[in-house]
């Protein structure tokens, strides 16, 4: 599946450093807005358990590595430029942060839960900014730019429909086809918006209600309260009683026990909620740095970077680790590689999806397919489970 995940948010909130922490790609960060003009892409990893300790064997990973038994598969990430009220009208680099999210499958708002950049995204002193209002502010902004989507050659479209005809779901997803937003997702929306059948009737509270909901399902958000190593438990426990889900992360102290693990002086992996020191001529300031992050995993059982991805993935995408094979007795591909591949899908994918997924070709060409497990012949229509190994046959 072709799946970005967007990191969204007002500027100096920690975004870069949260990209820089899950790609371990450097970025350049300070402390003024707009650091970020030219959109960062890079690649995170989100964790599955590898199959290879079940089936008894030893894997040997093409592109998703394998560290102690967790298989690591890529995600494509990208930060754009922080977002400043009124965007979606072109203030500051608005126009172009939105059009760098139309890919995005989903978005992790990093807010500075700490209180200490405002609206416009400048410091101010720790807590004088309510982090709960750049939930909000954020939100509508996207709402307003769907709905500018929404609103672009409007009353044509509505005059076209009721001189001509045709099929009010379909004109409008020709309307957003730009987000990456599916047929059904559209007509899905306009179900939610409670639209009068006639176009003609809408109002812009009625354009607006369906770009809420075509946001709503087709880029779900998911909040990273960063900076919660200087937040209060007041501005924490607004943040989790959201709608929208929120996860405890503090970006910067990643980076540091990622680059400390990186020169060898701790053992650390990515989403763990602990670490081990190595070495023991560690200096006082750096051991007083390792305590004080240790003693926030202790706290939110982890640092936050990792976790929040991974549920941005496997909670919001509702996605599925499946492994590809040629070979169902040994789970090898044509060069003899065991497990080689872990792919990402849809939970409700089918084999045949699965086939095109690996290559176009295959997937027109699909046969049939095999369960390595059980070595039971499926069919295109079989609906693919979490760490299933599928042998496809294909006539290509």
């Amino acid at each position: 599946m072709n799946m970005e995940v967007g990191l969204v948010g007002k500027p100096n909130v920690g975004k870069s450093t949260f990209f820089a922490a899950a790609t371990r790609t450097e970025v350049e960060m300070a402390s003024y807005p707009f650091t970020t003009i030219e959109a960062n892409i890079g690649v995170g990893y989100i964790r599955a358990p590898c199959p290879h300790d079940e089936l008894g064997v030893t894997c040997e990973p093409n592109h998703t590595p394998c560290v102690n038994g967790i298989r690591m598969i890529p995600v494509k990430m990208i930060d754009v430029a922080g977002l400043v009220p009124d965007a979606h009208a072109g203030k500051g680099l608005g126009n172009k942060f939105l059009d760098d999210l139309r890919q995005a499958s989903v978005l992790i708002h990093i807010v500075d839960s700490s209180g200490s950049t405002n609206p416009e995204g400048e410091p101010c002193p720790v807590g004088q900014h309510d982090p709960v209002s750049d939930v909000a502010f954020l939100e509508r902004e996207i709402d307003l730019w769907i709905k500018g989507i929404l609103e672009n050659n409007w009353k044509k479209v509505s005059r076209k429909l009721e001189l001509v005809g045709g099929k009010l779901d379909r004109v409008i997803f020709e309307q957003v086809s730009g987000l990456g937003v599916s047929e059904a997702k559209v007509s899905a929306a306009i179900r939610d918006s409670k639209a009068p059948q006639n176009p003609k009737d809408w109002d812009e509270e009625t354009l607006y209600e369906l770009a809420r909901n075509l946001r709503l399902k087709n880029k779900p958000i998911i909040i990273a309260a960063n900076k919660a190593d200087q937040a209060s438990e007041e501005n924490l426990t607004a943040l989790g009683s959201l709608d929208t889900p929120a996860v405890t992360t503090s970006a910067e102290y990643e980076l540091a026990i990622r680059k400390a693990s990186e020169k060898g002086l701790v053992d650390y992996s990515p989403g763990e909620d602990k670490f081990n020191i190595k070495k023991d001529d560690i200096t006082p300031p750096q051991m007083n740095a390792l305590q004080k992050i240790r003693g926030f995993m202790e706290i939110n059982g982890g640092l936050g970077v990792q976790q929040v991805l991974e549920k941005a993935v496997y909670d919001l995408l509702d996605m599925i680790v499946v492994y590809p094979v040629e070979n169902e007795h040994n789970y090898t591909d044509k060069e003899g590689r065991v497990l080689p591949d872990a792919y990402l899908m849809p939970r409700g994918s089918t084999s045949l999806d699965l086939a095109y997924a690996v290559h176009t070709d295959i997937g027109e060409g699909f046969i049939r397919a095999v369960d390595a497990r059980s070595q039971r012949v499926i069919g295109r229509d079989h609906v693919l489970k979490d760490g299933d190994i599928i042998k496809i046959v294909s006539s290509r």
